[in-house]
């Protein structure tokens, strides 16, 4: 499932937005019973309304009903594999755990990290 998963992470990234800073991100989330939903980031003029790939799957998939998710691969064209920004770290780990996270590029080099390893001491519900 990563290669299929790799992959769809890469062919979101054709769809991205990104008329203002050219960097278009893929990302393809895996729920727990195998469904793949995809996401591009999203620019917007005034940059602050722009959404990251990695919430957009996110945001469609719990949209569609997904609440248990395995893994999460982000797709940039970046020699050093490019991780999701802060503010998606924070989705994800209160929407999907401690998941997976594969990072890819066009030129088949991946990596596999957990998120609590990317995002160390998270803040979430449990604070509340």
């Amino acid at each position: 499932m990563p290669n299929e998963l790799l992959a769809a992470a890469l062919a979101a990234r054709n769809h991205a937005h990104a008329p203002f800073s050219k960097f278009r991100v893929g990302a393809a989330l895996e729920d727990s019973s195998g469904r793949i939903y995809s996401g591009c980031n999203i620019e917007n003029a005034t940059f602050g309304l722009t959404l990251c790939a990695e919430r957009v799957a996110v945001f469609k998939a719990v949209s569609e009903g997904a609440r248990d998710f395995r893994r999460i691969a982000v797709a940039a064209d970046t020699d050093t594999l490019t991780p999701p920004c802060g503010a998606c770290r924070q989705i994800l780990w209160e929407f999907c755990g401690d998941i997976e996270v594969l990072l890819t590029n066009p030129r088949g080099k991946s990596e596999s990290l957990r998120l609590k390893d990317l995002f160390p001491r998270a803040f979430d519900a449990s604070f509340l």
